[in-house]
């Protein structure tokens, strides 16, 4: 299959992508709501949901509930999963597992100016070859500094722009990463000269968190992979609705936010 067609899986016709970060499981023991919502991916597919980034595990036990989405498998893990930090990752599983389960792509994170940064960039790159010989899109989760905000710095938008820009020169197909919520968050998409995804972005109140997907859109990003703003919202089937009225049908998060509010 062509790294094309797969990429026509993640990504709607019109070039965006509503993601759902299913992969929480290797990174913290935080992963209230990921199962619940993993039955409903019916639902969440009718809404809009274009893809999931999942685990090997939930590849073999859900098997049946990814059927009408685009699936990616998260191929690294924290190396302490009671380190809600990510303290560092490893390589846990590569291109041969992806095709077994049928995924349409690989995804897995690099750390530019962190400790780990040589050992994460070695990792992304190896697996870039894997990803090449087989025509499989490869998306980088690229985080300065590390997994958690720790500084001003790891938020701020000229540095993050900096980071995407090393994954894309490392063979990234698409970036996933952080957005500052601030007007220079155009150079991050900018910076990476592939389809960029915001990470799912702050916890707050429904409205807000629209409204931050809003800026994300204008900015240039092509869609948002989104985790525990949908796994642990009360209604993720109507927070996936909101997202896919902004993402793909250009609602402003007003709208969005009373479709959410009359969705169960």
């Amino acid at each position: 299959m062509s790294k094309q067609r797969r990429l026509s899986k993640i990504f709607a016709k019109d070039g965006k992508s509503v993601t759902l970060a299913l992969d929480g499981y290797f990174f913290s023991t935080k992963t209230a709501g990921i199962d619940n919502t993993i039955k409903r991916m019916p639902e969440l597919a009718a809404n809009g949901l274009d893809c999931a980034l999942i685990t090997y595990g939930m590849a073999r036990n859900y098997a049946d509930a990814f059927n009408d989405v685009s699936i990616v498998l998260r191929v690294d893990s924290t190396v302490n999963v009671y380190d809600n930090s990510v303290p560092d990752t490893q390589q846990v599983f590569g291109a041969e597992e992806a095709l077994k389960m049928g995924a349409d792509g690989m995804v897995c994170m690099t750390f530019p100016g962190a400790f780990n940064e040589e050992k994460t960039h070695a990792m992304t790159a190896r697996l870039v070859k894997e990803a090449e010989q087989w025509n499989m899109p490869f998306i980088v989760e690229s985080l300065p500094y590390g997994y958690a905000v720790t500084s001003p710095e790891s938020n701020e938008a000229k540095v993050i722009a900096d980071s995407a820009r090393i994954a894309v020169e490392l063979g990234a197909d698409i970036i996933k990463t952080r957005f500052s919520g601030t007007p220079d968050d155009y150079l991050i998409v900018e910076a990476s000269m592939v389809p960029v995804l915001a990470l799912g972005g702050p916890k707050t109140d429904t409205l807000s968190y629209f409204k931050f997907v809003e800026h994300c859109m204008k900015m240039g990003a092509k869609g948002v992979a989104v985790g525990r703003n949908i796994t642990q919202d009360p209604k993720p089937v109507a927070m996936v609705a909101g997202l896919n009225a902004i993402i793909h049908l250009g609602a402003s998060p007003e709208e969005a936010f009373a479709l959410y509010q009359n969705k169960n």
